[in-house]
């Protein structure tokens, strides 16, 4: 079986790391599968997934941190286009999808381990994650 829906949410910063776990847990749980893969896809090619830490906040900060030393604005030919070559690199190094697998119809983390929506170019009033499960 295939269940699919999207996510919309808001970004109210120019880089960040929205926790979306709860949600995709929820759509998780609609679908009615059991045991299967669940894929997480941001739809944008300024926007990544991430599996992260999200008891202590400092580890997203570190985050935006590291690639921004990595990767720093306006030294890049696409900035000549439209000012936003990093966040193209940055959501390209990231990757737009993860796979979890889905356990006992819940996503299969750790302790510790959550999903968060990578934002390189907001704020944004809307963006859009696909979720697919696929499974028994």
């Amino acid at each position: 079986m295939t269940f699919q829906e999207i996510l919309k949410i808001r970004t109210d910063s120019h880089e960040g790391l929205y926790d979306i776990t709860a949600r995709v847990r929820a759509v998780i749980e609609k679908s009615g599968i059991r045991t299967g893969i669940a894929s997480v896809f941001a739809r944008g090619a300024t926007a990544a997934i991430m599996i992260q830490e999200n008891w202590d906040a400092s580890v997203q900060t570190d985050v935006i941190n590291l690639l921004d030393k990595l990767i720093p604005q306006g030294v890049w030919i696409h900035d000549r286009q439209d000012g936003n070559g990093a966040a193209h690199l940055k959501s390209g190094l990231i990757g737009p999808e993860k796979s979890l697998p889905v356990i006992d119809r819940a996503p299969g983390l750790s302790t510790w381990q959550n999903i968060f929506f990578c934002e390189f170019d907001g704020p944004r009033r809307e963006r859009e994650i696909a979720v697919t499960i696929v499974g028994d």
